[in-house]
Protein backbone atom coordinates (compact mmCIF):
# COMPACT_ATOMS: atom_id res chain seq x y z
CA UNK A 1 0.00 0.00 0.00
CA UNK A 2 1.42 3.35 -1.02
CA UNK A 3 2.31 5.77 1.70
CA UNK A 4 -0.09 8.63 1.95
CA UNK A 5 1.47 12.10 1.78
CA UNK A 6 1.23 14.07 4.95
CA UNK A 7 -0.48 17.45 4.60
CA UNK A 8 1.73 20.52 4.94
CA UNK A 9 1.17 22.19 8.31
CA UNK A 10 -0.53 25.54 8.22
CA UNK A 11 2.30 27.05 10.25
CA UNK A 12 4.86 26.01 7.62
CA UNK A 13 2.78 27.55 4.84
CA UNK A 14 2.40 30.80 6.77
CA UNK A 15 6.16 30.94 7.41
CA UNK A 16 6.85 30.38 3.68
CA UNK A 17 4.40 33.09 2.66
CA UNK A 18 5.89 35.47 5.22
CA UNK A 19 9.41 34.85 3.89
CA UNK A 20 8.29 35.52 0.31
CA UNK A 21 6.54 38.75 1.32
CA UNK A 22 9.52 39.88 3.40
CA UNK A 23 11.90 39.20 0.48
CA UNK A 24 9.69 41.17 -1.92
CA UNK A 25 9.41 44.11 0.46
CA UNK A 26 13.17 44.11 1.04
CA UNK A 27 13.95 44.14 -2.67
CA UNK A 28 11.32 46.80 -3.23
CA UNK A 29 12.83 48.97 -0.50
CA UNK A 30 16.30 48.54 -2.02
CA UNK A 31 15.00 49.73 -5.39
CA UNK A 32 13.08 52.69 -3.95
CA UNK A 33 15.98 53.79 -1.75
CA UNK A 34 18.60 53.44 -4.49
CA UNK A 35 19.46 57.16 -4.42
CA UNK A 36 19.97 57.17 -0.65
CA UNK A 37 22.05 54.00 -0.87
CA UNK A 38 24.24 55.65 -3.48
CA UNK A 39 24.80 58.66 -1.23
CA UNK A 40 25.68 56.36 1.68
CA UNK A 41 28.18 54.40 -0.41
CA UNK A 42 29.88 57.55 -1.70
CA UNK A 43 29.96 59.07 1.80
CA UNK A 44 31.43 55.87 3.24
CA UNK A 45 34.08 55.90 0.51
CA UNK A 46 35.18 59.44 1.39
CA UNK A 47 35.05 58.66 5.11
CA UNK A 48 37.37 55.67 4.68
CA UNK A 49 39.76 57.68 2.51
CA UNK A 50 39.91 60.59 4.97
CA UNK A 51 40.24 58.44 8.10
CA UNK A 52 44.07 58.07 7.87
CA UNK A 53 44.48 61.86 7.73
CA UNK A 54 42.20 62.31 10.76
CA UNK A 55 44.07 59.64 12.73
CA UNK A 56 47.42 61.17 11.78
CA UNK A 57 46.38 64.59 13.11
CA UNK A 58 45.14 63.00 16.33
CA UNK A 59 48.47 61.23 16.90
CA UNK A 60 50.75 64.11 15.92
CA UNK A 61 48.88 67.02 17.51
CA UNK A 62 47.09 65.20 20.34
CA UNK A 63 43.73 66.82 19.53
CA UNK A 64 40.24 65.36 19.71
CA UNK A 65 38.69 63.44 16.84
CA UNK A 66 36.10 66.15 16.24
CA UNK A 67 38.72 68.87 15.89
CA UNK A 68 40.96 66.78 13.65
CA UNK A 69 37.96 65.92 11.45
CA UNK A 70 37.06 69.61 11.16
CA UNK A 71 40.65 70.49 10.18
CA UNK A 72 40.75 67.77 7.50
CA UNK A 73 37.39 68.86 6.09
CA UNK A 74 38.32 72.54 5.99
CA UNK A 75 41.68 71.86 4.34
CA UNK A 76 40.09 69.45 1.83
CA UNK A 77 37.31 71.86 0.90
CA UNK A 78 39.83 74.69 0.62
CA UNK A 79 42.04 72.71 -1.76
CA UNK A 80 39.06 71.62 -3.85
CA UNK A 81 37.74 75.19 -3.97
CA UNK A 82 41.14 76.49 -5.02
CA UNK A 83 41.41 73.95 -7.83
CA UNK A 84 37.90 74.73 -9.05
CA UNK A 85 38.65 78.47 -8.94
CA UNK A 86 41.86 77.96 -10.94
CA UNK A 87 39.91 75.88 -13.47
CA UNK A 88 36.78 78.04 -13.79
CA UNK A 89 38.24 81.56 -13.50
CA UNK A 90 40.06 81.51 -16.89
CA UNK A 91 36.92 80.13 -18.55
CA UNK A 92 34.86 82.94 -17.06
CA UNK A 93 37.39 85.54 -18.14
CA UNK A 94 37.51 84.19 -21.66
CA UNK A 95 33.72 84.00 -21.79
CA UNK A 96 33.45 87.63 -20.67
CA UNK A 97 36.02 88.66 -23.24
CA UNK A 98 34.14 86.76 -25.94
CA UNK A 99 30.87 88.44 -24.91
CA UNK A 100 32.49 91.87 -25.01
CA UNK A 101 33.96 91.24 -28.46
CA UNK A 102 30.93 89.40 -29.82
CA UNK A 103 29.58 92.43 -31.79
CA UNK A 104 32.92 92.86 -33.56
CA UNK A 105 33.02 89.13 -34.34
CA UNK A 106 29.54 89.37 -35.85
CA UNK A 107 30.45 92.40 -37.95
CA UNK A 108 33.66 90.73 -39.17
CA UNK A 109 31.71 87.60 -40.04
CA UNK A 110 29.17 89.59 -42.06
CA UNK A 111 31.89 91.48 -43.90
CA UNK A 112 33.99 88.34 -44.45
CA UNK A 113 36.96 89.63 -42.44
CA UNK A 114 39.01 87.89 -39.74
CA UNK A 115 38.96 84.22 -38.73
CA UNK A 116 35.18 84.24 -38.32
CA UNK A 117 34.71 85.72 -41.81
CA UNK A 118 36.95 83.02 -43.32
CA UNK A 119 34.87 80.30 -41.65
CA UNK A 120 31.62 81.90 -42.89
CA UNK A 121 32.87 82.03 -46.46
CA UNK A 122 34.41 78.58 -46.44
CA UNK A 123 31.37 76.75 -45.09
CA UNK A 124 28.57 79.12 -46.24
CA UNK A 125 27.47 79.58 -42.65
CA UNK A 126 25.35 82.65 -43.47
CA UNK A 127 23.12 80.65 -45.83
CA UNK A 128 22.86 77.76 -43.41
CA UNK A 129 21.94 80.21 -40.65
CA UNK A 130 19.09 81.65 -42.73
CA UNK A 131 17.84 78.15 -43.57
CA UNK A 132 17.87 77.11 -39.90
CA UNK A 133 16.44 80.37 -38.56
CA UNK A 134 12.96 78.92 -38.02
CA UNK A 135 14.23 75.93 -36.05
CA UNK A 136 16.50 78.19 -34.01
CA UNK A 137 13.54 80.41 -33.09
CA UNK A 138 11.53 77.33 -32.03
CA UNK A 139 14.44 76.11 -29.89
CA UNK A 140 14.75 79.51 -28.22
CA UNK A 141 11.00 79.59 -27.54
CA UNK A 142 11.13 76.15 -25.91
CA UNK A 143 14.31 76.85 -23.98
CA UNK A 144 12.39 77.95 -20.87
CA UNK A 145 11.26 74.43 -19.95
CA UNK A 146 14.71 72.99 -20.61
CA UNK A 147 16.27 75.69 -18.47
CA UNK A 148 13.98 74.80 -15.57
CA UNK A 149 14.91 71.14 -15.91
CA UNK A 150 18.59 71.99 -15.97
CA UNK A 151 18.20 74.25 -12.94
CA UNK A 152 16.34 71.49 -11.11
CA UNK A 153 19.10 69.00 -11.85
CA UNK A 154 21.78 71.45 -10.74
CA UNK A 155 19.91 72.09 -7.50
CA UNK A 156 19.50 68.37 -6.95
CA UNK A 157 23.22 67.85 -7.53
CA UNK A 158 24.10 70.57 -5.01
CA UNK A 159 21.79 69.00 -2.41
CA UNK A 160 23.35 65.58 -3.05
CA UNK A 161 26.86 66.99 -2.61
CA UNK A 162 25.92 68.66 0.67
CA UNK A 163 24.27 65.44 1.85
CA UNK A 164 27.42 63.45 1.05
CA UNK A 165 29.57 65.96 2.95
CA UNK A 166 27.35 65.78 6.03
CA UNK A 167 27.18 61.98 5.92
CA UNK A 168 30.96 61.72 5.53
CA UNK A 169 31.44 64.05 8.49
CA UNK A 170 29.08 61.99 10.66
CA UNK A 171 30.76 58.74 9.62
CA UNK A 172 34.18 60.12 10.48
CA UNK A 173 32.99 61.25 13.91
CA UNK A 174 30.84 58.33 14.98
CA UNK A 175 31.83 55.53 12.60
CA UNK A 176 34.62 54.01 14.76
CA UNK A 177 32.36 53.76 17.83
CA UNK A 178 29.58 52.18 15.77
CA UNK A 179 32.00 49.63 14.31
CA UNK A 180 33.38 48.77 17.75
CA UNK A 181 29.86 48.25 19.07
CA UNK A 182 29.03 46.02 16.12
CA UNK A 183 32.17 43.92 16.61
CA UNK A 184 31.30 43.24 20.24
CA UNK A 185 28.39 41.01 19.24
CA UNK A 186 30.82 38.66 17.46
CA UNK A 187 33.01 35.99 18.97
CA UNK A 188 36.57 37.12 19.87
CA UNK A 189 38.12 34.93 17.17
CA UNK A 190 35.70 36.24 14.54
CA UNK A 191 36.30 39.81 15.72
CA UNK A 192 39.98 39.52 14.83
CA UNK A 193 39.13 38.15 11.40
CA UNK A 194 36.62 40.93 10.66
CA UNK A 195 39.10 43.57 11.86
CA UNK A 196 41.80 42.16 9.58
CA UNK A 197 39.50 42.10 6.55
CA UNK A 198 38.22 45.62 7.26
CA UNK A 199 41.79 46.87 7.64
CA UNK A 200 42.77 45.31 4.29
CA UNK A 201 39.72 46.86 2.60
CA UNK A 202 40.49 50.31 4.03
CA UNK A 203 44.13 49.96 2.98
CA UNK A 204 43.07 49.01 -0.55
CA UNK A 205 40.73 52.01 -0.81
CA UNK A 206 43.17 54.53 0.63
CA UNK A 207 46.12 53.19 -1.33
CA UNK A 208 44.26 53.26 -4.61
CA UNK A 209 42.93 56.79 -4.10
CA UNK A 210 46.28 58.21 -2.99
CA UNK A 211 48.06 56.49 -5.86
CA UNK A 212 45.50 57.69 -8.38
CA UNK A 213 45.75 61.26 -7.09
CA UNK A 214 49.54 61.15 -7.36
CA UNK A 215 49.36 59.86 -10.93
CA UNK A 216 46.87 62.63 -11.81
CA UNK A 217 49.18 65.25 -10.34
CA UNK A 218 52.06 63.91 -12.41
CA UNK A 219 49.89 63.92 -15.55
CA UNK A 220 48.73 67.50 -14.96
CA UNK A 221 52.24 68.75 -14.20
CA UNK A 222 53.85 67.16 -17.25
CA UNK A 223 50.99 68.40 -19.45
CA UNK A 224 51.44 71.94 -18.13
CA UNK A 225 55.18 71.84 -18.88
CA UNK A 226 54.58 70.50 -22.39
CA UNK A 227 51.96 73.16 -23.13
CA UNK A 228 54.32 75.89 -21.96
CA UNK A 229 57.11 74.51 -24.17
CA UNK A 230 54.84 74.60 -27.26
CA UNK A 231 53.35 77.95 -26.29
CA UNK A 232 49.76 76.69 -26.24
CA UNK A 233 47.32 79.14 -24.53
CA UNK A 234 45.26 78.20 -21.47
CA UNK A 235 48.03 75.86 -20.28
CA UNK A 236 46.88 75.91 -16.64
CA UNK A 237 43.23 75.16 -17.50
CA UNK A 238 44.13 72.33 -19.88
CA UNK A 239 46.57 70.85 -17.35
CA UNK A 240 43.91 70.89 -14.63
CA UNK A 241 41.44 69.28 -17.02
CA UNK A 242 43.97 66.53 -17.80
CA UNK A 243 44.58 65.94 -14.09
CA UNK A 244 40.84 65.72 -13.34
CA UNK A 245 40.16 63.45 -16.32
CA UNK A 246 43.05 61.16 -15.42
CA UNK A 247 41.20 60.21 -12.22
CA UNK A 248 38.77 58.21 -14.38
CA UNK A 249 40.09 54.66 -14.86
CA UNK A 250 41.11 53.31 -18.28
CA UNK A 251 39.79 56.19 -20.43
CA UNK A 252 40.71 59.18 -18.27
CA UNK A 253 44.03 59.95 -19.95
CA UNK A 254 42.39 59.81 -23.38
CA UNK A 255 39.56 62.12 -22.30
CA UNK A 256 42.12 64.58 -21.00
CA UNK A 257 44.24 64.41 -24.13
CA UNK A 258 41.52 64.99 -26.76
CA UNK A 259 40.62 68.65 -25.96
CA UNK A 260 44.23 69.49 -25.13
CA UNK A 261 45.47 68.22 -28.49
CA UNK A 262 42.57 70.01 -30.21
CA UNK A 263 43.48 73.37 -28.64
CA UNK A 264 47.14 72.76 -29.51
CA UNK A 265 46.22 72.18 -33.19
CA UNK A 266 44.15 75.38 -33.17
CA UNK A 267 47.24 77.20 -31.93
CA UNK A 268 49.57 75.67 -34.51
CA UNK A 269 50.07 72.43 -36.38
CA UNK A 270 53.51 71.93 -34.85
CA UNK A 271 52.10 72.32 -31.34
CA UNK A 272 49.31 69.86 -32.11
CA UNK A 273 51.71 67.23 -33.43
CA UNK A 274 54.04 67.83 -30.49
CA UNK A 275 51.25 67.33 -27.93
CA UNK A 276 50.07 64.21 -29.76
CA UNK A 277 53.56 62.71 -29.55
CA UNK A 278 53.81 63.81 -25.91
CA UNK A 279 50.59 62.02 -24.94
CA UNK A 280 51.58 58.83 -26.76
CA UNK A 281 54.89 58.73 -24.86
CA UNK A 282 53.29 59.72 -21.56
CA UNK A 283 50.60 57.04 -21.88
CA UNK A 284 53.30 54.38 -22.16
CA UNK A 285 55.17 55.92 -19.23
CA UNK A 286 52.05 55.94 -17.06
CA UNK A 287 51.01 52.39 -17.92
CA UNK A 288 54.40 50.74 -17.56
CA UNK A 289 56.18 52.88 -14.93
CA UNK A 290 53.82 54.99 -12.83
CA UNK A 291 51.12 52.36 -12.45
CA UNK A 292 53.67 49.71 -11.48
CA UNK A 293 55.65 51.86 -9.04
CA UNK A 294 52.84 53.81 -7.39
CA UNK A 295 50.21 51.08 -7.29
CA UNK A 296 52.61 48.37 -6.11
CA UNK A 297 51.43 48.74 -2.50
CA UNK A 298 47.73 48.56 -3.30
CA UNK A 299 45.54 45.57 -4.02
CA UNK A 300 46.49 44.03 -7.36
CA UNK A 301 43.35 43.43 -9.43
CA UNK A 302 42.95 41.34 -12.56
CA UNK A 303 42.65 43.58 -15.64
CA UNK A 304 39.52 41.79 -16.86
CA UNK A 305 37.96 42.35 -13.44
CA UNK A 306 38.92 46.04 -13.69
CA UNK A 307 37.25 46.40 -17.11
CA UNK A 308 34.07 44.62 -16.01
CA UNK A 309 33.86 46.65 -12.78
CA UNK A 310 34.29 49.94 -14.67
CA UNK A 311 31.59 49.00 -17.18
CA UNK A 312 29.20 48.07 -14.37
CA UNK A 313 30.03 51.26 -12.47
CA UNK A 314 29.42 53.45 -15.53
CA UNK A 315 26.12 51.72 -16.20
CA UNK A 316 24.94 52.20 -12.61
CA UNK A 317 26.31 55.61 -11.62
CA UNK A 318 27.89 57.15 -14.71
CA UNK A 319 31.18 58.98 -14.16
CA UNK A 320 30.88 58.55 -10.39
CA UNK A 321 30.50 54.82 -10.88
CA UNK A 322 33.65 54.75 -13.01
CA UNK A 323 35.57 56.51 -10.23
CA UNK A 324 34.32 54.09 -7.56
CA UNK A 325 34.50 50.94 -9.67
CA UNK A 326 38.13 49.92 -9.09
CA UNK A 327 38.14 50.63 -5.31
CA UNK A 328 34.92 48.62 -5.02
CA UNK A 329 36.52 45.81 -7.02
CA UNK A 330 39.50 45.90 -4.66
CA UNK A 331 37.22 45.55 -1.63
CA UNK A 332 35.33 42.66 -3.25
CA UNK A 333 38.62 40.94 -4.04
CA UNK A 334 39.84 41.28 -0.43
CA UNK A 335 36.61 39.78 0.92
CA UNK A 336 36.56 36.98 -1.67
CA UNK A 337 40.18 36.12 -0.94
CA UNK A 338 39.45 35.92 2.79
CA UNK A 339 36.47 33.62 2.19
CA UNK A 340 38.59 31.42 -0.07
CA UNK A 341 41.42 31.23 2.46
CA UNK A 342 39.07 30.10 5.21
CA UNK A 343 36.84 27.73 3.24
CA UNK A 344 38.79 26.25 0.38
CA UNK A 345 41.43 23.99 1.86
CA UNK A 346 43.67 26.54 3.49
CA UNK A 347 45.17 26.00 6.94
CA UNK A 348 42.77 26.04 9.83
CA UNK A 349 42.67 29.04 12.08
CA UNK A 350 44.02 26.68 14.80
CA UNK A 351 45.78 23.36 14.01
CA UNK A 352 44.38 20.15 15.52
CA UNK A 353 45.89 16.76 16.43
CA UNK A 354 44.45 13.28 15.98
CA UNK A 355 41.12 12.05 14.73
CA UNK A 356 39.46 13.74 17.67
CA UNK A 357 40.76 17.10 16.27
CA UNK A 358 42.05 18.24 19.63
CA UNK A 359 43.08 21.90 19.29
CA UNK A 360 46.80 22.50 19.40
CA UNK A 361 46.32 25.17 22.04
CA UNK A 362 44.86 22.55 24.42
CA UNK A 363 47.83 20.24 23.84
CA UNK A 364 50.27 23.09 24.43
CA UNK A 365 48.37 24.15 27.56
CA UNK A 366 48.43 20.62 28.97
CA UNK A 367 52.13 20.32 28.25
CA UNK A 368 52.85 23.67 29.86
CA UNK A 369 50.78 22.69 32.90
CA UNK A 370 52.65 19.36 33.24
CA UNK A 371 56.00 21.15 32.93
CA UNK A 372 54.88 23.66 35.55
CA UNK A 373 53.85 20.92 37.97
CA UNK A 374 57.13 19.05 37.39
CA UNK A 375 59.09 22.24 38.01
CA UNK A 376 57.14 22.91 41.21
CA UNK A 377 57.77 19.33 42.36
CA UNK A 378 61.48 19.60 41.70
CA UNK A 379 61.58 22.93 43.47
CA UNK A 380 59.81 21.46 46.49
CA UNK A 381 62.20 18.48 46.60
CA UNK A 382 65.16 20.83 46.31
CA UNK A 383 63.86 22.99 49.15
CA UNK A 384 63.26 19.87 51.33
CA UNK A 385 66.79 18.61 50.64
CA UNK A 386 68.27 22.00 51.45
CA UNK A 387 66.25 22.13 54.66
CA UNK A 388 67.36 18.65 55.66
CA UNK A 389 70.98 19.51 54.92
CA UNK A 390 70.69 22.71 56.93
CA UNK A 391 69.21 20.80 59.89
CA UNK A 392 72.01 18.20 59.67
CA UNK A 393 74.65 20.90 59.62
CA UNK A 394 73.01 22.66 62.57
CA UNK A 395 72.95 19.39 64.56
CA UNK A 396 76.58 18.68 63.76
CA UNK A 397 77.54 22.19 64.77
CA UNK A 398 75.63 21.87 68.04
CA UNK A 399 77.29 18.51 68.75
CA UNK A 400 80.70 20.00 68.07
CA UNK A 401 80.04 22.90 70.41
CA UNK A 402 78.90 20.50 73.17
CA UNK A 403 81.92 18.28 72.69
CA UNK A 404 84.22 21.31 72.86
CA UNK A 405 82.60 22.45 76.11
CA UNK A 406 83.06 19.04 77.76
CA UNK A 407 86.67 18.94 76.69
CA UNK A 408 87.25 22.42 78.08
CA UNK A 409 85.83 21.44 81.46
CA UNK A 410 88.19 18.36 81.69
CA UNK A 411 91.29 20.36 80.97
CA UNK A 412 90.65 23.05 83.70
CA UNK A 413 93.21 22.66 86.80
CA UNK A 414 91.89 22.47 90.43
CA UNK A 415 92.38 25.55 92.61
CA UNK A 416 95.03 24.91 95.46
CA UNK A 417 93.87 24.95 99.13
CA UNK A 418 95.40 27.77 101.25
CA UNK A 419 96.50 27.64 105.00
CA UNK A 420 93.70 29.82 106.08
CA UNK A 421 91.29 27.36 104.57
Amino acid sequence: MADERQPVPVRTMLVGIALVVATYLTLRAIVLLAHIETLLVVAAFFAVVLTPAVDLLRRKLGISRGLSTAVVFIVGLGLFGGLMYAFIRPLVDQGREFADNFPSYVSEAREGRGPAGDLVKRYNLDERLRDAQASIEDSVANAGGSALKVAGRVLGGVVSILTILVLSLMMLLYGPDILKGGLKILEPQRQQRVKAVASDCARALTGYVMGNLLISIVAGTLTFIALLVFGVPFAAVLALWTAFADLIPLVGATLGAIPTIGVAFLHSTAAGIGMLVFYVIYQQFENHVLQVVIMSKTVQINQLFVLVSVLVGVELLGILGALLAIPAAGVIQVIARDLWDHRAGKFKEEPTIGTAEIPMSDIVAEKQEAEKQEAEKQEAEKQAAEKQEAEKQAAEKQEAVKHEAVKHEGDTPERPVTVSE
